[in-house]
């Protein structure tokens, strides 16, 4: 069994399929709550703290995901992984990729990130370098394709891709629920579809993170208002209180 320490972990690199050891020696954004370890004097402070506002300004164009997001700075190695999901690192040169919101883990902070124009995704533009979790590893298709929703991880270097819907096989009650809801079709019924030049990245497994129906209402919640994020915040209060009685 290998026993890991400062002068024997990776840089930058993967320490297994599972966990990604970042070299920080300058700011970089990670995701809330992908920590597992570090060494060295390192220091995590919340998006829209005074001290790097600037930074935000410069490199943080999401404001529908700013609390997702802390920036590490020090010196020191930073262990993130991402409940036992694949990690792999991707590095742009003066590219761009556009990540599913809830895989990305970071990107330096010569990257800017900006939310895409399909809900749930968020595109990252520049010269840097990138890390995402998959569930399982990940594969690369040419353009053109279609891909089961679940599946996409990604897409790097192409126009943004549109829904396709087969209604030939929404023919049920229950799809076409799942057709005005979106909840419910299969891939047979809905797929993404990518034309053009460029790359797509999926996973090796068309199931979702966590719970599909919560992800894709999830994905909606950047297109809400206030006043529909605040109806919504007051059904979600009732159901709670419900099932505590």
């Amino acid at each position: 069994m290998t026993s890991y320490n400062p002068y024997n972990l990776p840089k930058n690199d993967n320490l297994n399929r599972f966990a990604f050891v970042v070299d920080v020696q300058e700011e970089i954004f990670i995701r809330k709550g992908k920590m597992i370890a570090y060494y060295g004097q390192l220091q995590f402070e919340s998006l829209g703290s005074t001290i790097i506002d600037i930074l935000i300004k410069d490199a943080f164009n999401a404001p529908a995901y700013i609390n997702h997001f802390i920036i590490a700075k020090g010196h020191g190695q930073l262990i993130i992984g991402d409940n036992g999901n694949d990690i792999a690192s991707y590095d742009l040169d003066n590219a761009n990729m556009t990540i599913k919101a809830s895989h990305l883990l970071g990107f330096t902070k010569e990257i800017v990130c900006q939310e895409s124009t399909m809900a749930g995704f968020l595109t990252l533009i520049g010269t840097g370098k990138i890390l995402a979790s998959s569930n399982g590893p990940v594969h690369f298709l040419d353009l053109p394709c279609r891909v089961d929703v679940q599946a996409v991880l990604g897409w790097a270097d192409c126009p943004s891709p549109s829904y396709r819907y087969d209604y030939g096989h929404v023919n049920d009650l229950l799809s076409l629920v799942g057709a005005v809801t979106g909840l419910t079709l299969s891939a047979e019924e809905k797929q993404i579809d990518f034309s053009g030049q460029g790359t797509v990245l999926i996973q090796s497994s068309e199931l979702s993170l966590g719970n599909p129906a919560l992800d894709h209402f999830l994905m909606q919640l950047p297109t809400f208002s206030h006043s529909e994020l605040f109806s919504l915040n007051s059904a979600v209060s009732q159901v709670i209180n419900s099932q505590k009685n």
